[in-house]
């Protein structure tokens, strides 16, 4: 039987961590399988814990959002570890790109039967971070911030917190002049955002780039420019859906690397955490982490 570590983030949203998780290992247990819990004290700890459970042959589960989960996914990435996630924090939008069930019956199923599959991570390379490997999506701009704003909101959880984050952020946003280089090819972008999707989540359930695949070797570049500020305000909605991309202030590429740069400083995240100011180099690393889900089937 599958022998497991799970790491849990005792601060991803509130208790709901540790609760998911015990409901989830009582299952697992009963299937004869063997689950450790470590807690950790901060994402490096996290990952530390996460390498040496590896190590010994164990599949680690990272318990809580998507910070703790693009943290020990991105460590982890290209060691073969197989990797599973226990989705119990604010935003949970790779777990949500995965289809994975937040019941605990149905997801303790998928820990225990479903064939480690590969998906792609993304290496991100700055003066900052000199090399750090994520899952979700990297992001220039408004949307980092907004970010920013949400990760610091005392009173408001979940994604209200992410709505209140972007609200704030946009009302004081300029836009900014990007030079975004896209498989050697140099594309000039006054606006918003640029973001490096390897979901199509990001935000707490926002469709950012809704044609975005785990597993598919690319990275979808969408840049939107400049527009009034009336007009954002209609795009964060359609962000629900993903028809914003079909709107003329959108663009979608597609690439294994780029470069955004910016002719002021612009803040960047990736998956929630990774906080700095452009420029940055980001590229995909095809099927690089063994990930226990099950695809949806092909439409």
């Amino acid at each position: 039987m599958r022998q497991f570590t799970a790491v849990v983030n005792p601060t991803a949203g509130g208790s709901t961590a540790a609760a998911t998780l015990l409901q989830v290992a009582r299952l697992v247990r009963e299937a004869g399988a063997g689950l450790d819990t470590e807690y950790s004290n901060s994402l490096a700890h996290a990952q530390d814990i996460a390498r040496r459970a590896g190590e010994q042959g164990r599949i680690v589960l990272a318990v809580g959002g998507d910070g703790i989960t693009g943290g020990i996914g991105g460590a982890l990435s290209g060691t073969g570890t197989v990797f599973g996630i226990v989705p119990a924090g604010r935003g949970n939008d790779f777990a949500r790109a995965l289809d994975l069930p937040s019941e605990p019956a149905a997801l303790a199923d998928i820990l225990l039967r479903a064939r480690p599959r590969p998906v792609d991570t993304i290496e991100v390379e700055s003066a900052v971070h000199r090399r750090t490997v994520v899952l979700g999506s990297v992001y220039a701009g408004v949307d980092a911030l907004a970010n920013r704003h949400a990760n610091h909101a005392r009173l408001l959880g979940g994604s209200a917190s992410y709505y209140a984050g972007g609200l704030r952020a946009v009302t004081t946003w300029r836009p900014a002049d990007y030079r975004v280089t896209v498989d050697g090819a140099e594309h000039r972008h006054r606006g918003y955002t640029v973001v490096a999707a390897n979901s199509p989540y990001y935000g707490s359930g926002r469709q950012i780039a809704p044609g975005a695949r785990v597993d598919d070797g690319l990275l979808h570049v969408v840049m939107i420019r400049e527009a009034p500020r009336r007009l954002f305000f209609t795009l964060m909605n359609e962000l629900r859906t993903g028809a914003h991309v079909r709107r003329p202030e959108v663009r979608v590429l597609r690439a294994r690397e780029l470069r955004i740069e910016a002719t002021r400083p612009v803040p960047y995240g990736a998956d929630g955490e990774v906080e700095a100011t452009l420029p940055v180099t980001v590229r995909v690393r095809p099927g690089d982490l063994p990930v226990l889900y099950r695809p949806a089937d092909p439409a």
